[in-house]
This record gives C-alpha cells, structure tokens and sequence, in this order.
C-alpha cells in the first residue's frame, strides 16, 4: 500500500476531520482515506463530452436546434477501373 503525507493543512480542515472521524468512530487517518475513496476511487465510467453537454443543456430547460437536411450519401469512387 502507498502513503501520502499532506503538508501546510490549515488548522481548521485538520480540527474539522478531526470532529468528523469521531462523529464516525474513526481515527484521522482512516477518516481521510474514505474521504479519498468517496471522491477519487469513484468507479462510474466517465460521460463522455455530448452527454456532458447534454445534462448542460437540460438544466437550462434544453436547447433546440435547427439541423440542416442531408444530401444523399455519394457513391465511392472506383480505383479498379
């Protein structure tokens, strides 16, 4: 297993894991590593970018958009000829 030391953590973010690992019955240290794996060992794959837009657009009520029509796809060119 790997380890990690965090240096510089203001009073106030150590004091409050503190209080939260005792609300849990954890230590400090057993309480920063569920922390981590609540937010970094999250295992849902990743949206991808249009379903990012998409949730985007739908919080906003949604977008409509005028697509142009499509022409008919062209027939491939013959090398063999």
């Amino acid at each position: 297993m790997a380890s990690i030391t965090i240096r510089n953590l203001d009073d106030d973010i150590k004091r409050r894991l503190r209080v939260r690992a005792a609300e849990h019955g954890r230590s400090m240290e057993e309480e920063a590593r569920e922390i981590l794996r609540d937010v970094v060992g999250d295992t849902r794959p990743p949206m991808n970018l249009a379903h990012r837009l998409r949730a985007r657009a739908e919080r906003i009520g949604g977008v409509d958009l005028d697509l142009p029509a499509r022409d008919a796809i062209r027939t491939p060119s013959a090398f063999d000829q």
